[in-house]
Parts: structure tokens; sequence; C-alpha cells
């Protein structure tokens, strides 16, 4: 195990419009505000959203198993935000429902919200972790020297 302690820093409450890019969006913020570290909360609503809600095998490197949302879903969910060279990197984790069918998983790629999106961001300070890719998981993980 390894770890940092660092110290709570700005709050950021985000408004996310129908239509808008969730993971784009907050990227972008992230890249404008300089937040170097960070948690991200999201409530609200997403129209379409590509998650991976595990590996085929437990096998290294892992092939992921994509899930596509495809229509409005309520969401609920957990991230981080931390760079990777340039550009700062969000791993967003959410459970994603619609009538009675619940779908967990990690959000990746395409995601749009419906309607309105809230997300509440935590910038961490004296945090220094960073992400990169592993040569085994061929996965970009959190490095933390």
């Amino acid at each position: 195990m390894k770890y940092q302690i660092g110290r709570p820093g700005r709050i950021v409450v985000v408004r996310l419009e129908d239509r808008d890019d969730v993971l784009g969006s907050l990227v972008s913020l992230a890249k404008k505000e300089d937040i170097r570290a960070g948690v991200v909360y999201l409530v609200g609503g997403m129209r379409e959203g590509s998650i991976v809600v595990g590996p085929e095998k437990d096998e290294f490197p892992p092939t992921p198993v994509w899930r596509q949302l495809g229509e409005s879903h309520e969401v609920v969910g957990f991230g981080t935000i931390f760079w990777q060279g340039d550009e700062p990197k969000v791993h967003f984790h959410g459970a994603f429902g619609k009538k009675d069918m619940v779908k967990v998983g990690c959000l990746r790629e395409n995601s749009e919200t419906f309607l309105v999106l809230e997300a509440v961001i935590m910038e961490i300070e004296g945090v220094t972790a960073e992400r990169v890719l592993d040569p085994i998981s061929k996965m970009v993980l959190l490095r933390l020297d």
C-alpha cells in the first residue's frame, strides 16, 4: 500500500445541462481551474454513456466488458481527478438506473447529460499523485511516489 496525505482545497459546484458532455466537461473544468487532484460526486440524469462493467476474465491485461446506456438513466456516483501528463483524467464509477434495471460500472466514453446533472468537485491539495500507463495491466493507473 502507498499513500499520501492531503488537505481540502476549493469546492466547485457544477450544473451540467442537457446534452453536455459529462466527462469532457469535467476534464475541461479541471484543466481551466488547474485542479491537479480531487474527488467528484455526480447526481442527476444521463442520456448516453459507455461503461465498463468488469473484465471478461480475471487475467492481465484485462479485456473490458462494455455496456451502453443509450437512453435516459438516473445516475449517482463517485470519481477521482488526477493528471496524466498534461491532461486531467477522470476515473468515475456510478450506478445507472432506468425503471427496474440498474447498471453499475466505470464511465469511459460518449457521456451525455439528460436534463441536468449536478457535480461537486472537492480539490485535494498537497498530493502529487498522477496517472501513468501500467505495462502489465495496459491500464492507466494511479501512481503515488
